[in-house]
C-alpha cells in the first residue's frame, strides 16, 4: 500500500469552529459601534445646543447693554431667529453699520440630519412642541429617541 502525503488544510469541523467563532466576535462588535455612534452622537448634541445656547445668551447681554438700540416690542432682548444670529445685528452705535455676529452657521442636529431645530420662545410653555414665534429663548432637537437613561433628547 501506498502512503498517504500529509495534506496541509482544514476539516470542515475545523472551518465551522472557526466560522461560528468569528459570527459571535461579529456579534458582539455590531452592538458596541451602535453604542459607540449613539455617543458620539449624543456628544455632538451637547455640544450644539451648548453653541447656540451660548449665542443666544450673548445676543441677550448686547441687546440689554443697549448695544442695538431701542428693544423691539414683543423680543424681551431674545433673538427672533437663529438666522439672525448667524446673520448678525447692526450695532446702534456703529457710524459705518457694523454688524456683530453670534453664530458662524446653524449646527446640524445629529440625529435628525438637517439644520431644522425646536425653538421656544420665553413666552411658551417649557414642555410645548410649538413654538410661539415671539423670540428665541431655547433650542432643542426634534428627534423622538430617548437616551440610555429614558429621558427623550428634546428635554436635553
Amino acid at each position: 500500500m501506498r502512503r498517504r502525503r500529509k495534506q496541509g488544510g482544514m476539516t470542515l469541523v475545523e472551518l465551522i469552529v472557526a466560522f461560528t467563532i468569528m459570527f459571535v466576535l461579529a456579534s458582539m462588535a455590531v452592538p458596541l459601534a451602535r453604542a459607540r455612534i449613539r455617543m458620539q452622537r449624543e456628544r455632538e448634541l451637547r455640544y450644539d445646543l451648548r453653541i447656540m445656547h451660548a449665542a443666544i445668551d450673548k445676543y441677550k447681554d448686547y441687546c440689554d447693554g443697549g448695544y442695538f438700540g431701542p428693544m423691539k416690542q414683543g423680543t424681551d432682548c431674545y433673538p427672533e431667529s437663529l438666522e439672525q444670529l448667524v446673520e448678525g445685528v447692526k450695532l446702534a452705535q456703529s457710524a459705518d453699520g457694523k454688524k456683530m455676529r453670534f453664530l458662524r452657521s446653524i449646527p446640524t442636529d445629529p440625529f435628525t440630519g438637517n439644520k431644522e431645530w425646536g425653538l421656544r420662545s420665553d413666552q411658551d410653555d417649557p414642555t410645548s412642541t410649538s413654538w410661539g414665534g415671539q423670540n428665541v429663548f431655547a433650542v432643542y432637537t426634534k428627534t423622538q429617541e430617548k437616551a440610555a437613561d429614558g429621558t427623550s433628547y428634546s428635554e436635553w
